[in-house]
């Protein structure tokens, strides 16, 4: 178990947040993982249990871009709302995963909506 403090909060934020967003097969949750050097989304059906599409910086056709770390979450938000599109998704929910809807986390967000999902 983890004994950083700042660790500790952001698990607590996450399982509130989690309390109330749920994603189904028709409205998938869009799940935020942040790391210091890279973003990784999902799009993941709560009810089956099933990541639906996934999307992060390390992926073969994002892992070349340049750019800052928020530019490449925008990038990593227009690749997940492609991949959703291409399944028939267009709307879900969006789970930042304890962290401030701010910097890379609303590219995420902003890079998604862009390429068409709506939440």
């Amino acid at each position: 178990m983890a004994t950083d403090p700042k660790v500790i909060r952001r698990q607590k934020l996450r399982w509130r947040i989690r309390r109330r967003v749920t994603g189904t097969a028709e409205k998938p949750r869009l799940s935020v993982f942040r790391s210091n050097s890279d973003i990784y989304v999902q799009l993941i059906d709560d009810v089956a249990g099933l990541t639906l599409v996934a999307a992060n910086t390390r992926q073969k056709d994002l892992v070349g871009a340049t750019g800052t770390k928020v530019e490449k979450s925008m990038n990593v938000g227009k690749a997940i709302a492609q991949k959703a599109t291409a399944l028939g998704i267009t709307a879900c929910v969006f789970d930042r995963g304890g962290y401030l809807y701010h910097g890379r986390v609303k590219a995420v967000a902003d890079g998604a909506r862009e390429g068409g999902l709506k939440f």
